[in-house]
């Protein structure tokens, strides 16, 4: 094991070339989605105000917010005044607050970087990781919903995840059943704190928080709880929410996101789930989340928030949006095989009287788009250069000596094959360009 000082932070990483180029893969895959919908990049600080970010998350996410203590004679005392960004949605409302005019209506965006959370580091969940998100600002539409959450199982299938659920629900179905069963509204928001846990405690531990930590009476506790994990769970809650106005809205919305969205999902990849809660304070709509077997907890989520980019003064406008979890995603995937080429020629070095010829040959093909690498000191040992070419992943090798020279030639090795010909110096890069265009 490495000294801890070359360690990175728990729950952080750091990724080499390999690691480093799947994830640019999977990014560019879901890029190339989000922009195929229609949605336009906006990045935005690291780090944010902390009153922009606190009392957006709720209690518990609030405890999760990475505090920058204030420099200078602040230090001593502990004060902050900043925060690393926890999400990428509440930066997005403070830019539509603050730049309403400026943006288009509707305005959808994505957005893609690092997040962080103080959270216990395990399987999938990291102290600092990776949000794609997509966001529709403007639109009160249950197609926006569904613009959404098709552009983010779209990406999925893009980058080879096709096995996963979207489960679905609704804030305004889940406050009519809260009212249903006569819980006071200034409890509400820590009881659905305390329901976003029943994917990670059993019914009876949930249960006992309601009432231990919310103040529920135990025998409603137990009720509500039995009613969101109940195999007609569906069928209960329509029938609770029969005569809740709120309730039968939440319904609807959920009814029309399904309606709208499972011909491109797929039925069989998309369901009502009375027992998904998500626990972020601002959602007020429809929510969802999209999970994966072998992998804990979601791979993505989201939900519509048509109250947030008011809270932070901005327009009083509707807004929905989805993420997707980069590292979780990555975590599904297959290893690479392994045959990926990294370059596409290595340039051998045999004497320092060609050098400066090769580093010619080598920025024609750069010219032409080829990645190229030469190698970087003279030596007459072809084998270990070979070796070097191979471990480089090339799929050509460029050999130049005396011989190749006086008759104005070079030899193109190919690496896949073993097989080796002569090409004119003056033909290489179309010879090359030609020849590694299909694995490119």
């Amino acid at each position: 094991m490495a000294p801890r000082q070359f360690e990175p932070p728990s729950g952080t990483r750091d990724f080499l070339a390999g690691a480093l180029r799947t994830r640019e893969r999977v990014f560019a895959q879901i890029r190339e989605v989000f922009e195929r919908y229609g949605f336009e990049p906006l990045q935005t600080p690291a780090f944010e105000r902390l009153e922009t970010l606190t009392g957006k998350y709720g209690d518990e996410g609030d405890k999760l917010i990475f505090k920058i203590l204030r420099r200078g004679e602040h230090e001593a005392t502990g004060e902050t005044d900043l925060a690393l960004r926890y999400d990428m949605t509440v930066p997005l409302a403070r830019v539509v607050a603050g730049y309403g005019s400026q943006l288009p209506t509707p305005y959808k965006r994505y957005a893609m970087g690092p997040v962080w959370r103080a959270d216990r580091p395990g399987k999938g969940r990291f102290r600092e990781f990776t949000q794609c998100d997509v966001d529709v600002v403007g639109s009160g539409s249950p197609l926006a919903d569904a613009e959404v959450v098709c552009a983010l199982t779209d990406a999925l299938d893009a980058v080879g995840v096709r096995e996963y659920r979207v489960l679905v629900n609704s804030r305004q179905a889940l406050s009519g059943l809260l009212e249903a069963y006569g819980i006071p509204a200034d409890l509400g928001g820590g009881v659905l704190i305390t329901l976003d846990k029943l994917d990670k405690l059993t019914p009876e531990k949930v249960s006992a928080e309601l009432v231990e930590a919310r103040s529920l009476d135990p025998d409603i506790a137990t009720a509500l709880v039995g009613d969101l994990t109940a195999a007609d769970a569906v069928e209960r809650m329509q029938t609770v929410l029969k005569d809740s106005e709120v309730g039968r809205a939440g319904l609807d919305e959920i009814g029309q996101l399904l309606e709208l969205a499972t011909p491109r999902i797929g039925a069989e990849r998309i369901a009502f789930v009375p027992s998904l809660v998500r626990g972020l304070d601002y959602y007020t709509g429809v929510i969802f989340e999209v999970v994966a077997e072998g992998m804990p907890g979601s791979i993505a989520s989201g939900g519509r928030y048509d109250g947030l980019i008011s809270a932070l003064g901005g327009p009083d406008v509707p807004a929905c949006g989805g993420s997707l979890g980069v590292e979780r995603i990555i975590g599904l995937l297959s290893a690479d095989d392994g045959d990926e080429h990294l370059i596409d020629v290595a340039a051998t070095l045999i004497a320092e009287d060609t050098a400066s010829e090769v580093m010619g040959f080598v920025a024609r093909l750069r010219d032409v788009g080829l990645r190229t690498e030469v190698y970087l000191a003279a030596s007459r040992k072809l084998a270990k250069q070979l070796k070097w070419a191979a471990e480089r992943k090339a799929r050509f090798t460029l050999i130049y000596g005396a011989a190749d020279k006086n008759a104005g030639l070079i030899t193109v090795r190919d690496m896949d094959t073993g097989e080796q010909g002569q090409v004119p110096t003056n033909e290489l890069a179309a010879y090359l360009t030609e020849k590694c265009a299909p694995s490119r």
